[in-house]
Formats: C-alpha cells, sequence, structure tokens
C-alpha cells in the first residue's frame, strides 16, 4: 500500500547515475569544436558553476538535434545503470514522487528515456536551442527565471518548503548541496568522498538495485 503519513520525493541525478556514463562528456568529446576541457579544469576548481560550463561548452557544438540523438541513440548507444525500471516500479508502489534533477540537456534525457519505454517522470535539466553557430543552453527554475548555479538546488529545496521528505540520489560535484539539503542520501563517485569528508549520513550505491534495498529500510 502506499505511504500516507509521510510524503516522499525521490530526487534522482542523470548522468552518471542513471546513464552509467555522463552523455554530455560524450558529446562534448565527439561534437564540441573548441577546448571544453579547460571549461571543465575551471569548474572542477571552482572557478565557474556547472550552468556556466554547460552554457559555454555546449555553445561549442554546433551539430543538429537529429545528430547528436543518432550518435547517442545508434552509434553510442547509452548504457542505463541496472536497477532502474526496478527502481521506479518501487517508487510508484511505495507512492514516492520521483524526479530527475539535471544539470544535462533534457533533450537527450527524454529521449533516452522515451528509447527505452520510460514515460510519465518530470525530468526538470537544461533547455537547448538547436542553433548552427552552437547550442544555446538555459537553466530554467521552479519561478521561470534563469540560474547559473544553484538549479539543483532549487528544486531541492522547493520540494522542503512542499513538506517533502527528499531522498537524494547522486555522483557528483553539482550533488554536494541539494543532497547536504536532503533527509537521506544515496552516494557514489564524488558525493560519495564529499559526504564522507563532512560526515553526512549516506548510502553507498553501485547499482540501484542498491537504492532499492535502502529504500526498503524507509518507514
Amino acid at each position: 500500500m502506499p505511504s500516507t503519513e509521510v510524503k516522499t520525493v525521490v530526487q534522482c541525478d542523470f548522468d552518471s547515475t542513471i546513464a552509467a556514463d555522463d552523455v554530455s562528456f560524450l558529446l562534448l568529446d565527439t561534437f564540441a569544436d573548441g577546448n571544453w576541457g579547460q571549461l571543465l579544469k575551471e569548474y572542477r576548481e571552482d572557478r565557474i558553476s556547472v550552468g556556466v560550463f554547460n552554457t559555454k561548452s555546449f555553445a561549442m557544438v554546433k551539430a543538429d538535434k537529429q545528430t547528436l540523438l543518432d550518435f547517442i541513440l545508434v552509434k553510442n548507444k547509452i548504457r542505463i545503470r541496472p536497477g532502474f525500471n526496478e527502481l521506479l516500479t518501487y517508487c510508484a508502489k511505495r507512492g514516492f514522487k520521483f524526479v530527475i534533477v539535471s544539470n544535462g540537456l533534457s533533450f537527450y534525457i527524454e529521449a533516452i528515456l522515451r528509447d527505452i519505454g520510460v514515460e510519465n517522470i518530470e525530468v526538470f535539466a537544461s533547455q537547448t536551442q538547436f542553433n548552427p553557430d552552437g547550442l544555446k543552453v538555459e537553466y530554467i527554475g521552479p519561478d521561470g527565471s534563469e540560474f547559473v548555479s544553484g538549479f539543483k538546488d532549487a528544486y531541492t529545496k522547493l520540494f522542503l518548503s512542499r513538506g517533502y521528505r527528499v531522498v537524494y540520489i547522486g555522483d557528483g560535484k553539482s550533488d554536494r548541496s541539494p543532497a547536504s539539503q536532503a533527509h537521506y542520501i544515496f552516494a557514489r563517485d564524488d558525493l560519495l568522498a564529499y559526504c564522507q569528508e563532512k560526515n553526512l549520513t549516506c548510502m553507498p550505491f553501485d547499482d540501484l538495485y542498491d537504492v532499492v534495498r535502502g529504500l526498503e529500510l524507509l518507514v
């Protein structure tokens, strides 16, 4: 029976969390016409935000939407982390709201979900305009304003303000701040190291079956 006592939202990252690889990096590696690696270095050194990194990096990509989707879905079939469908099924059974909040691009996230037969999931990610002189990406927050940083945080704060118990699933640097506000954290890679450094209680995961097993402990 779905839980009626506690409203729970599962806020999940996409790249390197649901997708086994970082799709944005795969696209930039192949299509960016410029030194996007320098921008990545600046982001990792906290000199620019993740929003600025993506905005400037994807401005170097001049390929059209269909070319990018063919690369993702046909030439370089994206691997989904095992247990994703089981995680969705479990959340539905428990009455948990499942949302994807990602600094990735909504056009490829939604296309990958359609390709694996997953529908009716809310996806909050950057919006993309396709131009021959480079992609334009924008992060539009829940209040309709544009974000250059704190995009994921804005949704975590929204869910908290609406009385949700927030379960956070992520892996990267941009997941640190929103995860630290959540009630429960499932972490891997950079986020896991951050949680351990800051003594934040979290559950490590390798695949998404691990997350399902962790969610089973929630009451």
